[in-house]
């Protein structure tokens, strides 16, 4: 005799009543019996019209055992359960609801530019996932993949109001649209869902790569038809005119010839993820101190080591408490390897002299260490100074540099509350 059970579904849902949005989950109750054949939650969600959760038996036939295991689907899905995901924006757009972690945050609690980096990364990837379009590349389209092609991004920026604390629950948007002939825009919306706060907002362009010759391509018309229809006339971002980066040289007050990729930096496109280019960016150290710091020293320290260089390992207790990232502009060169030499280099928009002693100087000016990329909450209004700065990072050849990328980050003094809409 066929034993009797029930099992509730819980699945996300969003909703507006009186002009007010409501976030709750939509409660699904399974009767059945030992002997009915229950259906996985992809395939329950999948079953409205115009989605598809995963291969047919016929289909699964003809596919590999990695893409199996990935459950890759191979029709456009409307709901990811396993992800949290939504298409929106009338079927083209994508919403992915993330709980901050504890290994994505600071010592503030408060969630790192790198795990902010890495979200948008990853529901970008989740966005292609939930297409229909996804092939085994990274990220690559069917088309993409039959015409050895790959996707590189070429410029990025960021603007972070709000970074988002320990145990926060995102919802964080995303969707695509043109950027010229060949390129594509991609644009990231990260808000509070229990407030409905934007804590940071995001633009990049990508364009294609030839993954054998390393060499970009033209955007063919098959993968074209593909995309297109994702496409959406929308920007998170408004940028009359992109903010133009200097290149600096080896006169930059601040350098870092000692950076070396490692295989565990590599992403599965076998190049240097661009996250750690950011990173990289912020790991620099002064080159040298003028004989005005010297006389400011509080203790005893050797000439010869002060004249050459001058390791900032840590940033001060007071300068981490009131201040933090709140804009980077990125302008992608080239892709860098695991045998690559780089350098890192940075100058401040204003060389102040000292006034105070050296910890007057780190205060305003030698804000760049790991420590940064460490989250330490929120930022000021609009109208509190700020710092800039300006980055490059650059493969050391032996007759010459090359380019991987220009930065730029902004700075501002951060709020001592949490924000809540009115």
């Amino acid at each position: 005799m066929a034993a009797a059970f029930s099992c509730p579904v819980f699945l996300p849902s969003t909703f507006s009543y009186n002009g007010n949005r409501y976030h709750g989950r939509i409660k699904i109750k399974i009767n059945a019996t030992s002997s009915t054949k229950v259906k996985t939650l992809n395939e329950i969600a999948g079953a409205g019209k115009g989605s598809s959760s995963l291969a047919t038996s016929t289909e699964i036939g003809h596919l590999s055992q990695e893409q199996i295991r990935q459950r890759i689907p191979t029709k456009k899905q409307l709901v990811d359960p396993y992800r949290q995901g939504l298409i929106i924006e009338r079927g083209v757009g994508y919403r992915q609801t993330v709980v901050v972690r504890s290994y994505e945050v600071g010592p503030y609690k408060t969630a790192t530019l790198e795990s902010l980096l890495n979200l948008f990364q990853e529901t970008a990837l989740n966005h292609v996932w939930m297409s229909g379009l996804l092939s085994n590349g990274f990220g690559a389209t069917h088309g993409m993949v039959r015409n050895n092609l790959i996707w590189v991004v070429s410029r990025m920026q960021v603007q972070v109001d709000h970074y988002p604390i320990w145990g926060e629950v995102l919802e964080i948007d995303t969707w695509v649209g043109a950027s010229g002939k060949n390129g594509m825009r991609r644009d990231w919306l990260i808000r509070s869902q229990a407030t409905g706060i934007t804590y940071a907002r995001a633009t990049s362009t990508w364009v294609m790569m030839n993954e054998k010759t390393r060499r970009l391509s033209k955007m063919p018309e098959e993968v074209r038809d593909e995309i297109s229809p994702w496409f959406i006339d929308k920007r998170a971002i408004n940028e009359d005119v992109p903010e133009k980066i200097v290149k600096l040289d080896d006169n930059a007050r601040y350098v870092n010839s000692d950076l070396k990729p490692k295989r565990s930096d590599l992403d599965m496109n076998h190049h240097v993820n661009n996250v750690k280019y950011v990173r990289w960016m912020l790991e620099v150290k002064i080159k040298a101190l003028p004989s005005i710091y010297i006389n400011s020293l509080k203790f005893h320290i050797n000439l010869k080591i002060i004249t050459t260089s001058f390791f900032l390992q840590t940033i001060p207790d007071k300068f981490l408490e009131s201040h933090q990232l709140s804009g980077i502009v990125l302008e992608y060169r080239r892709e860098c390897g695991s045998s690559d030499r780089v350098q890192s280099l940075c100058q401040p928009d204003e060389d102040e002299t000292l006034t105070n002693g050296v910890e007057q100087s780190l205060l305003k000016n030698m804000i760049l260490t790991p420590g940064i990329m460490e989250g330490n909450g929120y930022l000021g209004p609009l109208d509190v100074k700020s710092y800039g700065y300006t980055h490059l990072l650059q493969i050391k050849g032996d007759s010459k540099n090359e380019e991987i990328v220009r930065g730029r980050t902004r700075w501002r003094k951060k709020l001592s509350t949490l924000p809540y809409s009115s």
